[in-house]
Order: C-alpha cells, then structure tokens, then sequence
C-alpha cells in the first residue's frame, strides 16, 4: 500500500466565481465525502498537490489529509478535474475518506511477468488489451500491482480475467474481459497498385534471329564456291 500525506484548508464560498478565485491564489477546491460523514468543502495547494501527483499513483495511494488542526484523516483521490486547453492545470479534486474496515474499489495496474510460449517458440506477437483490474479490498490491502504470469500462453491463446489467478482479492471487473492475447505474425502483401502494375507490364520479347554463323561455317562455305 502506498501512502501520502497533504494538508488542506476549510472554504466556506461553493460555484464557480468562489473557484475561479482560489486557483486565482494558487488552490484547488476539493471535496472530501465518504460513508457516515457529510462531504465537506476543502482548498488544497496546486503546487504541493502536482507534486504529489508526480511521484505517486492517485488511484491507488492513501493520502493522510490534515485539515487545519484536526486529526488527519485517510482518503482516495477518486477524481481529478484538469482544464482541458491546459491539461497542467487541476480545476477540482474528489476525495474519498476510507475506514480500515471498509472495503474499497480500486483500479490497479497489470504487472505481466514472464516470455510468452507462442512468442518464445512460435514467434507470436504479444498484445496487452487490459492494463488495470479493478478490485475490491480494504485499504490496508491495497497493491501497488498485480502480477500476471503469461508463461503458459500459446500462439491463439488469450487470457481472460476470469483466468487470473489471485487469492484474496476480489475482482469486480467483467470476468469475460480479455487481458492479453499472443497473435501470429502479420504478412505483409504487396499493395494493390503494385499487383496490377505487374500484371499489366508486358512480357520481355523473345529475340527471334539466325545465330551468327562461326568461323567455321564460314570456311566451309568459302571451300564451296
């Protein structure tokens, strides 16, 4: 489980005008919710949480949240709102306080360990179609990864998450869901162009003449005469 720590700031003015002037001060407005408790209204430093973003995997990395002199508390970034001219920039932040006794949704990265058979041997192509797997567990428990062993899969194979392997952990995504597949080589074909141009070019010409007659021939027919 990865972990983090920020500290936040009560706001008591909610819309959009209230918004537009905290990230005038350099905050972001943010909302804590969770089960029992009502959600609550909160400013957090842009510059201390883009930093924290870029070194640590929101999604699934529990956040000590210190609210002026209270006791922190332990949330989830469920949702962060960027401008979409300025990707930089956070517009808004959902935050989720989780309970140790609570089991939580979380999506997590996909770790595949190990060489493929169909590509050692029968020089397949692996392809990757799910990267995270959402789970349900409680906080204390949460992965930073989840290991996937592909050793075992053959040309044509593919592998499913109802395929996965991985005691203790609730999975909540669709069973039929198809994780990884090793596919055969592609031939490439000649363009069409280049097929019709080749069926339309005309055949070299058979050269159709008298062989040039040897020295020889040629004293015999001067004996002749």
């Amino acid at each position: 489980m990865a972990t983090a720590a920020l500290s936040a700031q009560t706001r008591a003015g909610t819309g959009k005008g209230n918004a537009r002037s905290l990230r005038r001060q350099g905050q972001v407005p943010a909302v804590v919710y969770g089960k029992g408790r009502e959600p609550e209204s909160l400013a957090l430093d842009a510059v201390t949480l883009e930093r924290l973003l870029a070194r640590v995997r929101a999604a699934t990395t529990i956040i000590d949240i210190t609210v002026g002199d209270r006791e922190p508390f332990k949330a989830l970034i469920r949702e962060i709102q960027r401008n979409p001219v300025r990707p930089t920039d956070i517009i808004h932040v959902d935050l989720y306080q989780v309970r140790a006794d609570e089991k939580v949704s979380v999506e997590v990265p996909l770790k595949f360990v190990g060489t493929a058979e169909g590509v050692r041997n029968s020089g397949g192509i692996f392809e990757i179609l799910l990267h995270d797997l959402e789970i349900l567990v409680l906080p204390t428990n949460i992965p930073d990864h989840l290991d996937v062993d592909v050793n075992d899969l053959g040309l044509g194979q593919s592998l499913h998450v109802s395929d996965l392997e991985l005691p203790g952990i609730e999975i909540l995504t669709d069973g039929t869901v198809t994780v990884c597949t090793v596919v055969a080589p592609k031939v490439e074909e000649p363009a069409p162009g280049a097929v019709a141009e080749a069926a339309a070019a005309p055949a070299e010409p058979e050269l159709i003449r008298k062989a040039k007659p040897t020295d020889e021939e040629e004293a015999e027919k001067a004996e002749k005469k």
